[in-house]
Order: C-alpha cells, then sequence, then structure tokens
C-alpha cells in the first residue's frame, strides 16, 4: 500500500441526479481494508431508499450541510461535525430535505463497495 494525498474535490467522481460520490481510496488501494468516499447531495435530494449491508459496517462524517440519516427506522437531523457508525446489518439511508448542499464522509469497512458504483449510477439514470 502507498500513502494518498489528494486536494479538495480530488478522486474518482460519480454523478448520479441531485448526488454525487467522490472516491477518495477504494479497496485495491487499502488492501481491502476500507473504502473512503465523499457524498455530496443537492438540496431536495429524497435518498437512494432504505438498504443494508450484509458484511460491512459504515461509517459517516458530516462535512457540510445539514443531512439526515436513517438508522433502523429512525430518521434523525444532523449537523457539520456529527459522526454516525452503522453496524452490518442495519437499515439505513440519507437525505438532503435542506435548502443547501450537504455532504458525508463515508468509510465503509471493509472495502469494494466502489465496485457497485457502475450499477448503482445506471439506476439513477434509469429512475431519472
Amino acid at each position: 500500500m502507498t500513502s494518498i494525498m489528494l486536494a479538495a474535490g480530488e478522486g474518482r467522481r460519480y454523478a448520479m441526479g441531485k448526488l454525487t460520490a467522490v472516491f477518495k481510496a477504494d479497496e485495491e488501494e487499502t488492501g481491502c481494508r476500507y473504502s473512503a468516499s465523499e457524498w455530496w447531495m443537492e438540496p431536495g435530494f429524497e435518498g437512494v431508499g432504505p438498504h443494508s449491508h450484509d458484511e460491512n459496517d459504515e461509517i459517516f462524517l458530516v462535512i457540510e450541510g445539514a443531512p439526515e440519516i436513517l438508522v433502523g427506522d429512525a430518521w434523525r437531523a444532523l449537523e457539520k461535525g456529527a459522526f454516525v457508525r452503522i453496524p452490518a446489518n442495519i437499515m439505513h439511508d440519507f437525505r438532503n430535505r435542506s435548502d443547501k448542499k450537504a455532504a458525508l464522509f463515508n468509510f465503509f469497512i471493509p472495502g469494494g463497495f466502489e465496485r457497485s458504483m457502475p450499477q448503482i449510477v445506471k439506476w439513477f439514470e434509469e429512475q431519472a
């Protein structure tokens, strides 16, 4: 493994309508230990739909705005700096009902989530 240093905004970008993912590190770069990415939500983004991951924990840090996160069956409004850990098999989602852009930094543990991005982008295109 080698060190990674990216400037703000750099990374592998996936545009999905009102949602943009920017991957900073993936399984190949981390020995499959984690994937690290930013998730930028435009105002009015209503989420990807409640879902869970069988074998992966997720950590979210709010880096901009005031997104809402669903954990289990409860939505919670968050502010910049908030931290959320979601264990495997727990239903979750995120959205931005505010009038300003919101963003989450995500650690997906272990890595590999980026393999799903082409299918996720295609799903968003089909929903548009």
